[in-house]
């Protein structure tokens, strides 16, 4: 009698995983580590700043500043009869959670290459960590939204949010699925080319453009009918429209667009979930 087959153990690491096995209850198991790695990447990011998280309100005053000039003063883009002030820290705010979402999920495996190879933890710990970490950051900066909100209706502005509103939930889970679901194929696909980190890098800004975050999709559809489909269909487009149209009641809401980029965002991340599970086995050796 073998009395090692008696035995039993509380973890058993393999590598036989589903493909598109989550692992949530590891994931619960090591809660602790998601959360320390939530506080490091909140700490680690404005260590040895003058403003700290200052940054947070600073950055998106300035950028929305920027975009009043060029593209509301200069360009004469309108914004739907909304200040203009408000239209681009609306955009601004969603668009920076997804954008960040991207950008640092798709390095995970490579900047977390000596972590990986020491010591295990769920790896899907490490890309929910960055959604979670910048969802704090979305959260100061949804914040600066509301009180910009508050300032425009005490200066005359009719600036009111609607039932639309309450989908608020539900539009943050789709950009962080979608963020977090790009990411994870981009970050199994730069184990082994990493080129595709230098297109994500300058690629991001420029689908900034192909989304209706500088200008609303009214404009683009009125305008610029040869690009309306590559925008319309664009599948953060349909979240964005909806959460600016639910907060400001102004813009453009479809239950098709919004369902579109509901099953569109449930596509990527599947998609996502299968190829990190896939590539999480054998990456060190490749990396």
């Amino acid at each position: 009698m073998n009395p090692l087959a008696d035995e039993h153990w509380d973890t058993e690491i393999t590598a036989d995983n589903k493909l598109l096995s989550l692992n949530f209850k590891d994931v619960w198991h090591y809660r602790d580590l998601l959360l320390l790695l939530v506080r490091r990447d909140f700490v680690a990011f404005y260590k040895q700043t003058i403003l700290g998280p200052l940054w947070f309100f600073v950055q998106p005053i300035i950028t929305t500043i920027t975009y009043t000039f060029i593209f509301n003063n200069l360009a004469g883009i309108p914004t739907d009869g909304i200040p203009a002030q408000l239209f681009y820290l609306a955009g601004i705010t969603l668009w920076n959670y997804f954008a960040d979402c991207l950008t640092k999920t798709s390095t995970v495996f490579r900047d977390n290459a000596a972590m990986f190879g020491k010591v295990y933890f769920p790896r899907l710990i490490m890309p929910l960590s960055i959604v979670l970490s910048n969802l704090v950051r979305f959260g100061v900066q949804f914040l600066l939204f509301v009180i910009a909100m508050i300032f425009f209706n005490i200066k005359g502005f009719s600036v009111m949010p609607n039932g639309m509103a309450l989908l608020f939930p539900l539009l943050i889970v789709l950009v962080a699925a979608q963020g977090l679901g790009l990411g994870m194929m981009v970050s199994a696909i730069t184990t082994k080319y990493r080129d595709l980190a230098f297109v994500v890098n300058f690629g991001v800004p420029l689908l900034m453009y192909a989304t209706p975050v500088i200008y609303p999709l009214s404009v683009a559809l009125q305008k610029y009918p040869k690009y309306a489909n590559v925008i319309k269909y664009n599948p953060i487009t349909g979240i964005l429209e909806t959460f600016r149209y639910g907060f400001l009641s102004k813009g453009t809401f479809s239950w098709e667009l919004l369902g579109y980029s509901c099953g569109v965002t449930v596509i990527i991340f599947l998609l996502g979930t299968l190829i990190f599970n896939k590539v999480e086995k054998n990456f060190v050796d490749t990396i």
